[in-house]
Formats: structure tokens, sequence, C-alpha cells
């Protein structure tokens, strides 16, 4: 089954991309310790998110379509692996704690405590929206478990909202690759558009804070020394 599925997963990225690579890590995994393999790689995509749940989900539908584990179990397994990667960063962030954070904040350029209060405030009031929708993000899915940890979230409805958000953002993309078969990388060129709208949304954010920063530090110090 090993070497007729990696034959099946050439695609048109052959040449030893990074997809590939990825790609064959994956199935490894899968079909060396079955369904629970295929969580065991989402949990590390949390932990490294440049690892992309994109192509390690519909690998798992594929792998499933194959008959190495049932469609329940890839799901299932892909579920519980967000939710133990999510949980890592959670208690990570719980304890850096909120007293370390803003001490390590104090020494970063450009950046202000005030800032901090402000990013605080707003995830007292949306921090839930952020824990459930933040899991179908790229990127935002693994850095929100920090916060969340940070500000002492309940760890059960942690638990409840990252559950919740992962099965619906794993179910779509593991029925894509279970429907698709051998298609299933249709799916991960259509995510990679997503995950580039995000990275450069991410892009002109810090662009605009950087900025906006320079600019207060110059009117600070014109107002300090007046001409």
């Amino acid at each position: 089954m090993t070497i007729s599925l990696q034959t099946t997963l050439t695609t048109p990225t052959d040449g030893g991309s990074v997809l590939d690579t990825i790609s064959d890590w994956a199935v490894s995994m899968m079909e060396t310790i079955g369904a629970p393999g295929a969580g065991l790689a989402i949990a590390l995509e949390n932990l490294f998110p440049p690892l992309p749940s994109e192509v390690i989900l519909p690998l798992a539908g594929f792998t499933a379509s194959r008959g190495s584990f049932t469609l329940f179990e890839a799901i299932f397994w892909t579920t519980v692996g967000s939710v133990v990667g999510a949980l890592i960063l959670y208690l990570l962030g719980a304890w850096l704690g909120r007293d370390r954070m803003r001490a390590i904040v104090s020494r970063v350029p450009l950046v202000d405590l005030e800032d901090v209060d402000r990013v605080e405030a707003w995830f007292d009031r949306h921090g839930y929206k952020a824990v459930f929708f933040g899991r179908m993000i790229p990127l935002f899915r693994s850095l929100v478990s920090i916060p969340a940890g940070i500000e002492r979230m309940s760890i059960w409805i942690f638990i409840g909202l990252t559950t919740a958000g992962s099965l619906i953002w794993n179910s779509i993309f593991v029925l894509a690759g279970f429907y698709l078969g051998e298609n299933w990388h249709v799916v991960e060129a259509y995510a990679d558009v997503f995950q580039k709208i995000v990275i450069a949304a991410v892009v002109v954010f810090l662009v605009y804070f950087v900025v906006s920063r320079i600019l207060k530090i110059r009117r600070r110090r014109a107002e300090r020394d007046p001409a």
C-alpha cells in the first residue's frame, strides 16, 4: 500500500518541491501509525505554522479514500491533533503570563504598553469569537492560542471553541481530499491563494504599525524639543 499510495501522490509539482516533501512525510506518518498519524501531523502544524494544514488535511482524506482508515477516523484524529497543538500553545501563554509578557514587550522597539492594553481590551471583548473563527485562518489559528492562555480564558471554553472551529475547518478539507481522490492537490491550490491573502494583510498591517509608531515617536520628540 505504501509504495502504491506514494506513487499515486505524484502531482504536477514534482521535482523535489516543498509540497512533495511534506506530502511524502505526511503519508509516511499516516501509513506507519494510521489515522493517529494524521492527528500528529496536524498537532505539529499548530506548533510549526509553516507546515500547511491545507496539504495535510486533504491528504488525510485521500488516504482514507484508499482504505488506510475510515473517513470518520480521519476527521476525528485531525481534530484531536488540532486541539492538542492549540492546547500546548495555550499552556505556553498561561506559563508566560501577563506580567512576563508585558516585561518582554516593554523591551521591543516601537511597541508601547498602551498597545498591549488595547490588545487585551480587544481580546476581553472578542476573545471567544477570535478563538473560534481563528481556527479557520492560516497562521492566526496557531497564534490565537497564546493570548488565550495569557488572559487565562477558561480552559474548558477554550477547548470547546477550538474543537468546534477545528472540526469545521478539518472536515471541509478532509472531505475535499476524500472525494477528490487523486486530485486532492487541487484543494491546496485554492487554499494557497487564501493563505497569501492573509499573509499580505498581515504584512500591510505590520507596515502600517511600524510607520505609525515612527511618526508617533517623532511627534513626541517634537513636543519635547520645540524648534
